[in-house]
């Protein structure tokens, strides 16, 4: 099934007794091309993209619990590519892009959420080293913003900045940064790796 508004409006009409599991509880064949240990993050989206990319269809994913039980639950939930090294950029920077159409790619509500990433400076040095980020950052073509502490006040004004412990004096800010629900990145994930064929199994 294809969720979309229409889909849920369908069902709300009709008591939602018409939805379908996520994804297959599969049976273990005896032959696979590719078997996958682990149904967290990685294990299902390596899933995924061998069969979306490459075709690889006869895949399992054997989870020893259940999908999202794992370290995919307990997840910082941060996602961000404001990284200061050259091989790190471009390889977060990639994941970004990932993130920013997954949703549309999976079909699936991840509530991935970009509402910036920011990271306070609360010394000279931390700022110092936030320029030398961000500056690499812009290098790289990635958006970054050094912010003193009135721009940090503007951002977060709840934030404790005359009586803390550690002064806030200012900010390294990706705009483009957010947060996405992890166990539903795996659900996602799951549900699309299914209808492309591979096998979930579970427990």
């Amino acid at each position: 099934m294809h969720y979309s508004i229409f889909s849920l409006a369908a069902n709300a009409l009709t008591g939602h007794k018409h939805w379908k599991p996520a994804w297959r509880d599969a049976e273990p064949q005896d032959h696979y091309d590719v078997v996958i240990i682990g149904g967290g993050g990685h294990g299902l989206a390596t899933a995924y993209y061998l069969a979306k990319t490459y075709g690889i269809r006869k895949v399992a994913v054997v989870e020893k619990g259940w999908i999202g039980s794992g370290n995919a639950g307990r997840n910082t939930t941060i996602i961000r590519s404001n990284y200061g090294l050259d091989g790190n950029i471009s390889f977060y920077e990639q994941s970004m892009k990932l993130w920013e159409g997954l949703e549309q790619d999976l079909n699936y509500n991840a509530m991935v959420s970009q509402r910036g990433v920011l990271n306070l400076a609360h010394t000279d040095g931390q700022r110092d080293a936030y320029a030398r980020r961000g500056n690499s950052m812009r290098m790289n073509g990635i958006d970054a913003e050094l912010l003193d502490a009135k721009g940090v006040r503007a951002m977060a004004p709840f934030m404790n900045f005359d009586d803390a412990r550690f002064p806030i004096i200012g900010g390294l800010l990706q705009k483009r940064g957010g947060t996405a629900r992890h166990d539903a990145v795996v659900w996602g994930y799951a549900r699309a790796a299914d209808r492309l064929g591979v096998d979930i199994i579970q427990n």
